[in-house]
This record gives structure tokens, C-alpha cells and sequence, in this order.
């Protein structure tokens, strides 16, 4: 098979190679094509990733485009990592709300807001131009905020689904504290992108068993104290939650606090470039040809794993219906969500497509939450797609973290000062 990575000049590609190097039997890949304009970084990561696959053993032939017709010619599969803007733009998105007294993240509140304008409209330019060249390909989306551009590239007809390292990252620190192999662990995962709970996890009885135990009670009885440091939040509280939230959940039940540590350190967005620079050079090297141990702090932690999964599913290489947790349609699974609404859950995934599994009714505590962001992450897309200060000044006034009139109209401001580069229409 032949798969395309958008974006494949990332400093992170290489462990999506890795990834593919090692589970080659689970996904035979013939050719992977890296497309990325800056053709000078384009070709140290392919010069990296044939090193690592010789290595490895793996025959597929890595080329190269910068071009995204002629790159996703004939892909099986097309995947999406894209950061428009740079390491830059997500500085300042970390940034200026913390400005406003807001949370300055790259995909929640203000900061995500801005990555959304700035990254719908390509993500759906290049969405079209793989339409037109090679209709049949799967679109796989890694592109933050993944909620809201997998509901762009849905709501426009594209056969594309989202994926976050989130769900696998908590089914592998769990099965770590089991003591059992990742396989025997499903989630009762659900919420939208980057605003999830783990409300069971289930000890399953064989690997796709359809039967198991439910063991959460057991993880947060022993294992409590490691979770809850994990999450940053207090032990007291998860405990009496009885649930694994997500650690973005933290930017919701502890905003103010998070605002003042914030304040007091740099931004995330400089760390990361700092290590990519130091990754570059550590790619240069010709004697290079595994993953540098330093890639693990660049984050993304098990995306190759879970990106292995879901497109040996989707092309039916496996011959074999999995579960694995996706960012889809909502179609009527949430009842209290709009249908076209982008929910993270666990589906069943195979040649025949993506479909959410039934859940159980969401707790109040939950559901208000969800509704609240799917509502802004409308408003959002609105923005993304429409532009104009009203719509995104709707959409800040709508989300939980910001709800005022007058912190609305500030963040605007701001928002609009440091994206007029990356949006047409300001």
C-alpha cells in the first residue's frame, strides 16, 4: 500500500516511521510519500526515515513531494500534521490570553480558537486536492484542534476521520499498572476531542473479547496517587469523581490556577522548538538511523501505535473489525449533541468505514460541559470557514473558559493582531 503524510518535514515524523517500521506486518506499507513545502527539511526526515527502515528491515520506498497533487497520487491513505504558523504562532497563542487573565493553550480556549482559523481553511484546500486526484483515499487527520477540523472535513464531504494519542496513551499507562498486555484493555472513553472522561476500563478476557471485568474502581484504589499526579489534578477529587478525566480537563476545573503557572514559565512552544532544533540536528547525522531518545519529549506519545491501528483497519489489511477510540459523527450517539457534531468515542473500524458504538447515558456533570464546547466548536468552525470579528468574537463569548462580554471583546482584539497574516479576510 501506499501512504502520504502532509507535513512529513515535521521534527515528529520520524516516530510515526518508527511506528510503521516496527509494525510493519500489521501495516505493509510499499511506499510512503512525505509532502511538506520546505523541501530542504523535507529531505533530512526522508534521508532519517529510509535509514530507519533499512535498519529495521522494512523495504518500503519513502519519496518525497512538495506538491500535494502529485504526492497523494495513488495513496491508499493521506495523513494530516499540520502546524500552520509554526512553533511561532503557537507561542503567541500560548501567550496573549494569558494577557486577558485566560488560559493560553494551543488547542483550548483562545489559543485553540486562533490554530482553528488559522488551519481550517488549509487543511480543507488540501482536503479538495485530494478529492480531486484520488477520491477513494482515506483521510487521517493528527492536526490539532482535532475536533473541529475533523468536523470541517466531514461537514464538506470528505471520507476523513480524527485520531488523538489521548485514548491509547491511557489504555498503556493502565495496562502498565495491570501488569497486562495494552490488547486486554478497552475504555469506556467519551466526551470530544481534548475534553474526555475514562468512565470504565474494562479488563477484557482475550484480546477483542467481547467480555471482561470492569477494574477503573481497582486503578484509582491502587493506583490513585500516579493517576491523579499524571493528571495534575488533586487525588481527593478524582477519587470522588470516580472517573479518569483527560489532563486538558484541568484548564476547565483548575483554570486560575493553571493561568498563574503559566505566567510564571515559558511558553510550551519554546521548549518544543528548542528541542526541534536540536532534533534537526541530530537528524543530520547519516549515522543516524533509529529514533533519538529526544524525539520522546516532543510529545505525541504512542501516535505511531495508534495511526498503525486505525489505517490497517480502515484499508482492511488485517481482514478484521476493531474497536479504537476516534474523533467521528456523532449521528444520534450523544443524544443531547447535534448529528453533525464530532465526538470522541470508541467505534467499530474496518474496510466498511467508522461507526460509534452505542454509550451510555452521559452524567450531568459531563454532558453540560460537552454541550457547552460543542456549541463554541460550531460557532468555531463558523469563524473558520466565514471569517469576521463578530463570528469569532461569538465564538470566545460562547466558550466556558471565557463567557464575558468584556474578556470576549479583549481577546478578539488580540487574536485578530497576531493571525492577520494567516487570515484573508482580516
Amino acid at each position: 500500500m501506499k501512504l502520504a503524510i502532509v507535513g512529513g518535514g515535521s521534527t515528529y515524523t520520524p516516530e510515526l516511521i518508527d511506528g510503521f517500521a516496527r509494525l510493519r506486518d500489521t501495516l505493509p506499507i510499499r511506499e510512503l510519500v512525505l509532502i511538506d513545502p520546505a523541501a530542504d527539511r523535507l529531505e533530512l526526515i526522508a534521508g532519517l526515515a529510509r535509514r530507519i527502515f533499512a535498519k529495521q528491515g522494512h523495504g518500503a520506498t519513502v519519496t518525497t513531494a512538495t506538491d500535494v497533487t502529485a504526492g497523494v497520487r495513488d495513496a491508499d491513505a493521506v495523513l494530516l500534521q499540520l502546524r500552520v504558523g509554526g512553533q511561532a504562532a503557537r507561542d503567541r497563542d500560548e501567550t496573549w490570553p494569558l494577557e486577558c487573565g485566560c488560559v493560553g493553550q494551543e488547542t483550548t480556549g483562545a489559543g485553540g480558537l486562533a490554530k482553528a482559523l488559522r488551519t481550517v481553511p488549509v487543511v480543507l484546500d488540501i482536503a479538495e486536492q485530494v478529492r480531486r486526484t484520488n477520491p477513494d483515499a482515506w483521510i487521517v487527520d493528527f492536526t490539532n484542534p482535532v475536533g473541529i477540523v475533523t468536523r470541517a472535513l466531514q461537514t464538506a464531504g470528505h471520507k476523513a476521520v480524527g485520531l488523538c494519542n489521548v485514548a491509547i496513551g491511557f489504555q498503556r499507562k493502565f495496562a502498565a499498572h495491570l501488569g497486562v498486555d495494552p490488547e486486554l484493555v478497552r475504555l469506556d472513553h467519551v466526551g470530544l476531542n481534548h475534553l474526555t472522561w475514562e468512565r470504565g476500563v474494562t479488563l477484557l478476557d482475550a484480546p477483542g473479547a467481547a467480555t471482561g471485568r470492569e477494574v477503573l474502581p481497582q486503578l484509582l484504589a491502587e493506583h490513585g496517587p500516579e493517576i491523579a499526579a499524571d493528571l495534575h489534578l488533586p487525588l481527593p477529587v478524582v477519587r470522588r469523581l470516580g472517573v479518569v478525566p483527560s489532563y486538558y480537563l484541568r484548564y476547565f476545573y483548575q483554570h486560575d490556577v493553571v493561568v498563574e503557572e503559566l505566567k510564571a514559565k515559558g511558553s510550551r512552544a519554546a521548549e518544543v522548538a528548542a528541542i526541534e532544533k536540536q532534533l534537526l540536528e541530530l537528524y543530520a547525522d547519516p549515522a543516524l538511523d533509529t529514533k533519538p531518545e529526544l524525539l520522546g519529549q516532543r510529545g505525541g506519545a504512542f501516535y505511531s501505535e495508534a495511526a498503525v491501528q486505525l489505517i490497517a483497519s480502515l484499508l482492511g489489511t488485517d481482514g478484521r473489525t476493531t474497536v479504537q477510540v476516534v474523533n467521528t459523527r456523532n449521528d444520534g450517539v450523544l443524544p443531547f449533541l447535534p448529528d453533525d457534531a464530532v465526538i470522541e468515542v470508541p467505534a467499530e473500524v474496518d474496510a466498511a468505514g467508522v461507526r460509534p458504538l452505542p454509550q451510555r447515558p452521559v452524567e450531568p456533570l459531563y454532558a453540560g460541559l460537552i454541550a457547552n464546547v460543542t456549541a463554541y466548536e460550531h460557532l468555531a468552525l463558523d469563524a473558520a470557514l466565514h471569517g469576521g470579528r463578530d463570528r469569532v468574537f461569538d465564538a470566545l463569548l460562547a466558550h466556558p473558559l471565557v463567557g464575558q462580554i468584556e474578556l470576549a471583546d479583549q481577546l478578539t482584539d488580540r487574536l485578530l493582531a497576531h493571525n492577520r497574516d494567516h487570515l484573508s479576510w482580516a
